[in-house]
């Protein structure tokens, strides 16, 4: 009797989990994980990873892909070259934006997006749906039926004037997340404060990109977190803060955790990497580097990386905005455009792995105590596949589709602008030198990766549906307006 040989077996590398690694063979039948053991059979086809990492495939849980922005710019990217771009940076699953605007039907959004994925993806994908225009029809009949269908997400912007979304409005996105079983996730600043600022800073005729750094305060990151979060408890409801960019900010957050709130936080390269004085760069050029919220100081990043370490924050996305430095761009409203008309965004979808490999594998932060490997594979498959409920994703082990990235750990890189393979023309890290590639990529026991090409074809990757999981999940405890045992006997929620 002869045993079937594995489609492919990956000999010899070093296999890393989010609570140890070890060295052994991985082997794949059917696009899943069939073994993980030492001496395993034979393989069609077989890699030899010895001196290599073999990890889980990366899953970035923020990008903006092939999305038109409240001010009418279409970005950069398609799917197609936004998950080429990805999966060369060592990721499998990406979950970006199906974008509604005012006046739009949030129904036709969707069908819309997925059509457009559907055609150019390359690796597995699902969507957050941005709300902007929460009317009847959006809250009662098209959440609804979209969360069951598969989108167990939401996205919410507490600023910008085109798309924000009051308090009162987000109370009935809460409720209406919470009935269904969705998690919100919130782009949370003070819309005041930023508007305030940027007036006053135009006004008075300091317009340059760098600017930008300082139009939004830090202060407004940290009191619309606090005002989220108490409107989130008063509904309970899971929420998820995006891109947390200053120590004030992780120190709320810790604070509600600490009081047994369901938030969770993610932060991204651009607040562990770079300052607001890469902003400050001659004529308009520091507009590459210009986002939302914006880069701050070097304590915020030591903060930030110790929110990381103690499990404040959980993930870290790339918040991936790629907008080209010309006219369809950053330079729409012209070449000498104050900062308020630049698009905000950065490219980041190839970049954020290597760069945090980097720092948490080859040079190890010294918050980890030397478990760089086992956090840079949380924080970068195992928690956002447990978040955001993507079963089957962000591990190695039997059963688990087989998405896998396998690094060179000893491969030095200078990170730069022409080395890229999304279609933004540059990198906010250019010049960054970093230890540690992925050089082979697997989706679903396929090799799309190898050698420097690509081997998937557009249309490729798999729509992932999803429940809203556990981590959407009410934790039970009602504030006392919400309890009929304590307000005369109101039942609300």
């Amino acid at each position: 009797m002869t045993t079937q040989p594995y489609d492919l077996v990956v000999r010899g590398g070093t296999v890393g989990t989010s609570t140890g690694s070890f060295v052994a063979d991985v082997a794949i039948r059917g696009g899943t994980i069939a073994a993980i053991g030492t001496g395993l059979g034979q393989g069609a086809r077989e890699i030899d990873a010895t001196g290599k990492y073999v990890l889980p495939g990366g899953i970035d849980t923020h990008a903006h892909v092939e999305q038109v922005s409240a001010g009418g710019l279409l970005n950069a990217d398609s799917f197609e070259s936004a998950t080429t771009s990805a999966a060369f940076g060592g990721n499998t699953t990406l979950v970006s934006f199906a974008a509604q605007h005012r006046g739009l039907d949030l129904r036709k959004v969707v069908d819309d997006y997925a059509a457009l994925a559907k055609r150019g993806a390359l690796i597995d994908y699902a969507f957050h749906m941005i709300v902007a225009n929460p009317d009847k029809k959006t809250i009662e009949q098209d959440l609804p039926e979209l969360i069951r269908e598969g989108h167990a997400s939401i996205k919410i912007f507490m600023t910008y004037d085109l798309i924000k979304v009051d308090d009162e409005p987000l109370l009935d996105l809460m409720l209406t997340a919470r009935q269904h079983r969705a998690l919100i996730c919130v782009h949370a600043e003070n819309h005041g404060m930023i508007s305030w600022m940027g007036r006053k800073l135009v006004e008075r005729g300091y317009t340059a990109p760098k600017f930008h750094s300082i139009s939004h305060p830090r202060g407004s990151e940290s009191e619309a977190f606090t005002r989220l979060i108490t409107q989130a408890a008063l509904i309970d409801q899971p929420i998820m803060i995006f891109h947390v960019s200053t120590a004030e900010g992780a120190a709320v957050i810790r604070q509600a955790r600490g009081q047994g709130l369901k938030v969770f936080a993610e932060t991204c390269p651009q607040y562990l990497f770079l300052t607001k004085a890469d902003l400050d760069k001659p004529g308009m050029e520091g507009a590459k580097w210009m986002c939302s919220p914006p880069p701050r100081e070097i304590a915020d990043q030591d903060a930030l990386w110790q929110a990381l370490a103690l499990g404040d924050i959980q993930t870290i996305s790339s918040d991936h905005a790629p907008y080209r430095f010309d006219e369809t761009g950053k330079l729409s409203a012209g070449p000498n455009a104050n900062f308020k008309q630049i698009a905000n965004g950065l490219p980041g979808l190839e970049t954020r792995l290597p760069l945090l490999f980097d720092a948490l594998v080859s040079k190890g932060r010294p918050e980890f105590a030397g478990r760089g490997l086992e956090a840079f594979v949380d924080l970068t498959a195992t928690a956002p596949a447990k978040i955001y409920n993507l079963p089957g994703k962000g591990a190695i082990q039997p059963g688990y589709d087989a998405d896998i990235a396998i690094w060179d750990p000893k491969r030095e890189v200078t990170i730069t602008d022409e080395a890229m393979h999304d279609l933004t023309g540059f990198t906010p890290f250019a010049g960054h030198k970093v230890m540690g590639w992925p050089e082979t990529v697997i989706r679903r026991g396929e090799e799309i990766v190898s050698e420097g090409t690509l081997k998937a074809k557009p249309g490729s990757g798999r729509w992932l549906s999803r429940t809203g999981g556990p981590a959407a999940e009410p934790t039970g405890k009602l504030v006392l307006e919400m309890d009929p045992a304590r307000n005369f006997g109101a039942t609300i929620l």
